[in-house]
């Protein structure tokens, strides 16, 4: 059996205040407060733009030995470049700091656009080009360019690093998908997002990955103690096979915490 992580993603909220996060809590002190409640959280900043290392090692302070956090892959290599010239464009990611984590760092979500369509070869390139171990990202670090300052570009200790991909235009349906992510070892997300982005349910790696954005509204609705029933079954099945990383992002009426600590009692 795999060990089974669950989280939210990301723990800077303001409506969390006072309603998750008790009142008078300091704001530096959420993180603490989130990550004795779950057992991983997904960096959600690192998708807008470069963190610095000091943002990493303070995390990785506040947290329990045993805790994990996923990252979002930075949208100026999803978004901006589309995937394009990624021999170049990870380097910055790699050099901002994530590797200041440690033991602490976990898989690398990278979330393509809507209005990215399935291009194979565009996208074995790409995977190509992302590093499996800690020791080969911190060597892509090194090539960072000035908007990196100060730079991360060591490892404290040689580990594999596991990346994820979620796809949001329907030609991901395609069948040669999932083998392309199996070929090179990526997590195809299970996303669960009120329909509107394709939901594909393959094991492709030896980890799983889940993403669960609401069940009927996006970003916004909970999840019923039966739908929850019905996550966790699939997440038993899927630890059958290596670990699992669940996150809840339905942020808006702060149901991601509630939910994400359900989960966890049913799984436990």
């Amino acid at each position: 059996m795999g060990r089974i992580r669950v989280g939210t993603s990301g723990w800077v909220y303001p409506p969390w205040r006072g309603v998750f996060y008790p009142e008078g809590l300091a704001r530096k002190r959420e993180l603490e407060h989130l990550s004795r409640r779950v057992t991983s959280v997904e960096v959600n900043g690192s998708f807008y733009s470069l963190q610095r290392p000091s943002s990493y090692l303070k995390w990785a302070a506040q947290t329990p030995d045993d805790f994990v956090f996923s990252l979002k892959g930075g949208r100026f290599v999803t978004h901006l470049k589309r995937l394009r010239d990624s021999a170049d464009t990870l380097a910055n990611f790699f050099a901002s700091g994530v590797l200041a984590l440690g033991p602490k760092l976990g898989p690398i979500l990278w979330q393509l656009p809507p209005t990215l369509q399935y291009d194979p070869v565009l996208l074995a390139e790409f995977f190509g080009n992302l590093p499996r171990t800690t020791a080969a990202a911190a060597e892509v670090a090194t090539r960072h360019d000035e908007r990196v300052d100060p730079a991360w570009t060591t490892t404290d200790e040689d580990r594999p690093l596991r990346h994820a991909a979620e796809v949001r235009h329907p030609s991901f349906a395609d069948p040669g998908f999932p083998d392309l992510a199996r070929e090179h070892g990526i997590a195809v997300v299970v996303a669960d997002s009120a329909g509107k982005y394709p939901r594909l349910e393959v094991v492709t790696a030896d980890f799983t990955y889940v993403r669960l954005h609401g069940a009927d509204e996006l970003y916004v609705s909970g999840y019923t103690d039966e739908g929850l029933d019905e996550w966790a079954a699939k997440v038993r099945s899927w630890a059958e096979a290596g670990d699992v990383f669940v996150y809840f992002d339905n942020d808006a009426k702060v149901m991601a915490p509630r939910d994400a600590m359900a989960l966890i009692r049913k799984v436990e």
